[in-house]
């Protein structure tokens, strides 16, 4: 379901330089598939006959391919909302899991936040009112019986959310991102796990048949942390502010009761350039190349 990257660079630079270079290497596979004559072009050429890029015209500087916009589901292992999103598309839509790009959201620890504001980037945190918190409670409570589900609250003691997030990379690098996320989800909304001890991280990856120590570590992994800065990146570029947010073209959807809405979306304009790449292609580029260099409280959506 993942794909892999069968190289790993020596991981020097700084975390900046390592964010540039992910961009950058998802980009480029991008280049021929925005621009088709080109390859027509270069198929028709003799062999060892280079094909030169198109030339802007006098005075108007050359334009850069679009790079295509891939349909995306950003999810919090923290959140309740992201959980009932899964869940709902596991049942009604299990196809769509399979094309879409997976990504982390997350409130960062305070390294990881000035390793994003180093980079340009800022987490759109905001903390939760006890208002709102009392309402999810009550709001996660009815959805889940609506779905014949009892919610097993987890209390979160000083939790670092770094510990589940960066583990789940460390997954998907594997191959196995989709099948953690459900476990993660098992065991904080089914049985009350603290999944941000490194104890449960690891119990995880031997039921999964991953190595344990990397998973249980992960928070504390330097190419993995950089990573981890990549996909918070994306989530400033996205313009997410909560989970679950869907991305497709220029659409944006935010909460579960956009769920619908989002695979409506997707039924009238398919993402052909995914469909059949693997749910977690994403994740793994991100937990692999790193290693080269929200408003929380809505009735559907939360961080």
């Amino acid at each position: 379901m993942t794909e892999r990257t069968s190289t790993r660079a020596n991981g020097s630079g700084t975390v900046a330089e390592r964010a540039a270079a992910l961009e950058g290497a998802a980009r480029s596979p991008l280049t021929l598939a925005a621009a088709p004559s080109a390859v027509r072009a270069a198929r028709a050429a003799p062999a060892g006959l280079a094909i030169a890029p198109p030339r802007a015209a006098p005075g108007r500087a050359a334009r850069r391919p679009r790079r295509p916009t891939p349909t995306r589901f950003y999810f919090s292992l923290r959140s309740p909302y992201s959980w009932l999103a899964y869940l709902d598309l596991r049942r009604d839509h299990p196809g769509l899991l399979d094309a879409l790009e997976w990504r982390p959201f997350w409130e960062p620890d305070e390294a990881m936040g000035a390793a994003l504001a180093a980079a340009g980037g800022s987490f759109p945190y905001s903390a939760m009112s006890r208002a709102k918190h009392l309402y999810v409670l009550l709001d996660v409570r009815r959805l889940a019986a609506a779905r014949g589900l009892t919610v097993a609250w987890p209390v979160d003691r000083a939790p670092h959310w770094e510990v589940p997030h960066l583990a789940y990379l460390a997954a998907a690098r594997h191959g196995r991102g989709r099948e953690f996320v459900e476990a993660v989800y098992t065991a904080r909304w089914s049985r009350g796990q603290d999944i941000c001890d490194p104890a449960t991280m690891a119990a995880i990856a031997v039921d999964l048949g991953l190595p344990p120590g990397e998973l249980r570590d992960a928070a504390h992994d330097a190419d993995l942390r950089a990573a981890g800065v990549a996909a918070l990146l994306e989530v400033c570029r996205d313009g997410v502010f909560g989970v679950p947010f869907f991305v497709h073209g220029h659409d944006r959807f935010w909460g579960i009761d956009r769920v619908e809405a989002f695979a409506a979306a997707l039924a009238a304009d398919p993402p052909a350039r995914l469909a059949g790449a693997g749910a977690l292609a994403a994740a793994a580029r991100l937990a692999t190349a790193a290693a080269a260099g929200g408003d929380e409280g809505h009735a559907g959506g939360c961080g």
